[in-house]
């Protein structure tokens, strides 16, 4: 089997492709990892140039299969999903599904854990059940996102910040809870974790756990030097709901947003104007890339230059995740 190499949207300059001519080969990997052992400065460079690079055509379709990849082409550890603001199941370490909304729900594009002090530097999605219908991971340059804001919208978010907000509740109630996204049921525990990562808490009487935490709007990439889109304002924002839910939302919450499952407002507590934040949405737009999975697909994403999202599906659709 020989290996080509191109992109795959000229258009968009995303992602780099890696493909195996041949889509019945049982030695498929192994054919991938020698060729990547004389190709590895190249991925480094594509990763660079186009953020995120898609592996096909090499059996990669098993949680076993998928952790034989990531042992090869992860560069640091895998990190645990500790914190994180999505629903997903451990399946081993390192290893989660991807974010378990809703078939119907559409995930905006986001930097994974923008909103933390850390944040992962590659993220590896690998596909093992393709969806019947639509499902792309979707994906955005976030150095064409901040060219394409106006000005004056960047500027807030670099200088201001932002600070997000979430309402965790203890095991019943609207979002996940406490116990899921820290994955303990000890109290203590999620207090020894907040305190290490700078994030402010407060436990509530009927059993909700507040928490907020200042993070970057714009961040500077470490290796290419390039300021990008780095955040989840939009996203924490309220506003991103459809109009009827967020009206629910705010009826339910007597309109105190802070009150919401999640909110975002600037570092300095002043709020963002959701008329910037729909412009956030339509620049997005703009610059998002589709591609169909097939399974066996991985895809490999640089977190700080390439956002990432989920479009709508319907069928059964199973897309592992993991961090480094």
């Amino acid at each position: 089997m020989s290996i080509i190499t191109k992109v795959y949207d000229e258009q968009a300059g995303s992602p780099f492709l890696v493909e195996g001519e041949s889509t019945h080969n049982s030695a498929g990997f192994d054919i991938l990892a020698e060729w990547k052992a004389g190709n590895s400065e190249l991925l480094k460079e594509k990763l660079l140039v186009h953020g995120a690079i898609l592996f096909r055509n090499f059996g990669i379709n098993t949680v076993s299969n998928f952790d034989q990849f990531l042992q090869l082409f992860k560069e640091s550890t895998l990190l645990d999903y500790v914190g994180g603001n999505s629903p997903r199941t451990k399946l081993s370490k390192g290893i989660y599904t991807s974010t378990e909304y809703p078939a119907d729900q559409f995930i905006s594009l986001h930097n994974e854990l923008s909103y933390a002090e850390q944040w992962p530097t590659h993220l590896f999605f690998c596909c093992v059940i393709p969806p019947n219908e639509h499902g792309n991971t979707l994906i955005a340059d976030g150095r064409k996102v901040i060219d394409s804001l106006p000005p004056e919208i960047v500027e807030k978010f670099e200088t201001r910040k932002v600070k997000y907000i979430r309402n965790l509740h203890g095991g019943r109630g609207l979002g996940p809870s406490w116990q899921d996204t820290f994955e303990t049921q000890d109290r203590d525990e999620v207090n020894e974790i907040c305190r290490k990562s700078n994030i402010e808490l407060l436990w509530k009487s009927d059993g909700t756990l507040r928490t907020s935490q200042i993070a970057s709007g714009v961040e500077v990439h470490p290796v290419t030097k390039e300021k990008v889109w780095f955040n989840q304002a939009d996203q924490f924002h309220p506003s991103n709901h459809s109009p009827q839910f967020y009206e629910a939302l705010k009826h339910m919450h007597k309109g105190q947003l802070e009150n919401f499952p999640t909110h975002a407002c600037f570092g300095d507590d002043s709020p963002i104007d959701e008329d910037e934040l729909a412009t956030v949405r339509e620049v997005f737009k703009t610059h998002t890339v589709y591609f169909p999975w097939q399974k066996g697909d991985v895809l490999v994403i640089d977190n700080m230059l390439m956002t990432h999202g989920r479009a709508a599906y319907s069928g059964p659709r199973k897309i592992l995740v993991a961090m480094s």
